[in-house]
Parts: structure tokens; C-alpha cells; sequence
């Protein structure tokens, strides 16, 4: 699987069915290749086009299932928020 078709993937969280937005990036382990960590930019904000408020890190582990169309993930959604703004 590309990046781009990642890209293409909602995020829903298994724990409260919650949308939680489409993957926005990845973070990886330089040394080793290996995703560590897809980034998920915070939903239902006013203007979220200029920039997000908040971003979801899910750690790859946290990843249940990649479908065709979404990706399942097992979150805490208020551990795994991170605010960067």
C-alpha cells in the first residue's frame, strides 16, 4: 500500500464509532523503516482548511484494521489527542 491510498482512508475509532478524520501523515523510525504512528488532524473545526487545533498521533499498534475504504482504530481519543497550535 502507497501513501496515497492511506491518505484516501477515514479513520474511525472502534471504542465510540467516532470519526475521527483522514490520515494526514505518518511517522516513521528513521533507523528501521517502520511506521511508528499515523497523524489524524482534529475534525469539526471552523476553518479547519487554514489549520488544525489538534491532531490525533495513533500509534500504529492502536491500528486493528485497513480496509478498502477506512481504517479501525482502538483509541482513547483523549490520550491520543495531541494540540500543536
Amino acid at each position: 500500500m502507497r501513501f496515497c491510498d492511506l491518505k484516501e482512508k477515514e479513520v474511525i475509532n472502534c471504542k465510540d464509532c467516532r470519526r475521527l478524520g483522514y490520515v494526514a501523515d505518518i511517522e516513521f523510525d528513521p533507523c528501521t523503516g517502520c511506521i511508528k504512528a499515523i497523524i489524524v488532524p482534529e475534525q469539526g473545526k471552523l476553518f479547519w482548511c487554514f489549520g488544525s487545533v489538534g491532531e490525533f498521533c495513533i500509534d500504529f499498534c492502536n491500528i486493528k484494521c485497513i480496509g478498502p475504504d477506512i481504517v479501525l482504530v482502538d483509541i482513547c481519543t483523549d490520550v491520543h489527542k495531541k494540540y500543536d497550535r
